[in-house]
C-alpha cells in the first residue's frame, strides 16, 4: 500500500471535507497558529489548508521541502505568499464560489438590521421599553441605491438580491466592467467618489491589496449621504476604522456594519462596539451550513495536486 500523503490542517473543517482527505491522507492539526510552530509541523508535509486565521509565509514555505499544494478554505488569498509558492512550484488551490450567496445574505441581513433599527428595538423589547416604537423609525430599501465597493462574486450576487429583491438600483466600482451584468441589473459602472456620493448603502467587497489598504477613509466618507449606511464585507484593512468610527460618533452618517475588523479577534474596547447604529459580527458571514460545506471540497482539489492530476480551481499568479 502506498504511504498516506500528510496535510496539515490550520483548523478544523466540515466533515465532507475531511472525509475527502482521510481516504488518502494523514492529516495533522496545528497545535498553534504562530509563524515557529507552523514550520516545525510542516517540514515533512505534502500539502497544507489553511482557513481565516494563520498565515502560510516565506519562512515556511521554504522550510517544507515536500510541499506540493496549498489548499485555502475560502476566497481571500491574502495570508498566502504566492509569490513564494510559484518560484517553489508550490500549487494553490481555492473556493471562489463556494461563500458567494452566504456572504451576499449576510449583507443584507445587515442592511436590514441597521436600517430598520432591529437591534435597538430588540434591545428596547428586552428592557421593557415599549415607547421606543415611537423613537425608532426606520427606512426603507425598497427603491434606494446600493453601490457596491469590488464587483467580484459576491458583490454582483449582493447586486442581484437587492435589485430582484427590494428594486434598488446598482450602482459599483471596480478596476474591470460586467456589461452583461450591467444590462442584468441595469447597473451602472461609476466611479469610487459617484459610489460615495450617491448610495443609500454601499457593499464593502473589495479584495484586500496594497493599493486598496484604506481604500475606504475619511475622505470619501464625508462624501456620504447622512442618511447612508457603510457595510464592509470583505476584509478590515480596506477601510480606516478611526474613520469609520469618527464618522459614526459625529453621526455623519446613519450607521455602520461589519463582519471584518483590522484586528481579529476585536478588542473589548473597540470604539465601534461602543456604537447604537453599528452592527457587527465575528467574521462569520461565510459560515453557513451550506457554504462550510462548500469550502471544506477544497480538499478535493488538494488531493487532485497530490495525485497528479488537474485542480478544479486552481489560483494563478
Amino acid at each position: 500500500m502506498a504511504p498516506k500523503f500528510k496535510i496539515l490542517l490550520y483548523e478544523s473543517m466540515h466533515a465532507r471535507g475531511t472525509e475527502v482527505l482521510a481516504e488518502k491522507c494523514e492529516l495533522v492539526y496545528a497545535t498553534s497558529l504562530d509563524e515557529k510552530n507552523l514550520i516545525a509541523q510542516a517540514a515533512d508535509v505534502d500539502g497544507i489548508i489553511i482557513r481565516a486565521n494563520g498565515a502560510v509565509t516565506r519562512a515556511l514555505i521554504e522550510s517544507a521541502p515536500r510541499l506540493k499544494v496549498i489548499g485555502r478554505h475560502g476566497v481571500g488569498l491574502d495570508a498566502i505568499d504566492l509569490r513564494c509558492a510559484k518560484e517553489r512550484g508550490v500549487k494553490v488551490v481555492f473556493t471562489p464560489t463556494a461563500n458567494t450567496e452566504s456572504v451576499a445574505e449576510h449583507f443584507v441581513g445587515m442592511a436590514i438590521m441597521l436600517a430598520k433599527m432591529i437591534r435597538l428595538g430588540d434591545i428596547a423589547l428586552r428592557t421593557g421599553d415599549w415607547t421606543a416604537r415611537n423613537r425608532l423609525i426606520g427606512t426603507e430599501l425598497h427603491g434606494k441605491t446600493l453601490g457596491v465597493l469590488g464587483f467580484g462574486r459576491i458583490g454582483r450576487q449582493t447586486a442581484r438580491i437587492c435589485r430582484n429583491g427590494f428594486a434598488m438600483n446598482v450602482i459599483y466600482y471596480d478596476v474591470c466592467d460586467y456589461p452583461a451584468v450591467e444590462k442584468e441589473l441595469q447597473a451602472k459602472r461609476v466611479s469610487g467618489e459617484k459610489v460615495f456620493e450617491q448610495a443609500d448603502f454601499i457593499s464593502v467587497n473589495l479584495p484586500l491589496l496594497p493599493n486598496t489598504r484604506h481604500f475606504v477613509n475619511a475622505k470619501l466618507i464625508r462624501l456620504m449621504k447622512s442618511t447612508a449606511f457603510l457595510i464592509n464585507m470583505a476584509r478590515g484593512p480596506v477601510w480606516n476604522e478611526e474613520d469609520v468610527a469618527g464618522a459614526l460618533r459625529e453621526k455623519r452618517i446613519a450607521g455602520v456594519g461589519s463582519d471584518v475588523y483590522e484586528v481579529e479577534p476585536v478588542p473589548a474596547d473597540h470604539p465601534l462596539l461602543k456604537m447604537d447604529n453599528f452592527v457587527g459580527t465575528p467574521h462569520m458571514s461565510a459560515h453557513s451550513e451550506e457554504a462550510m460545506i462548500r469550502m471544506s471540497l477544497v480538499a478535493s482539489d488538494v488531493v487532485a495536486v497530490l495525485e497528479g492530476r488537474e485542480p478544479e480551481y486552481p489560483v494563478t499568479v
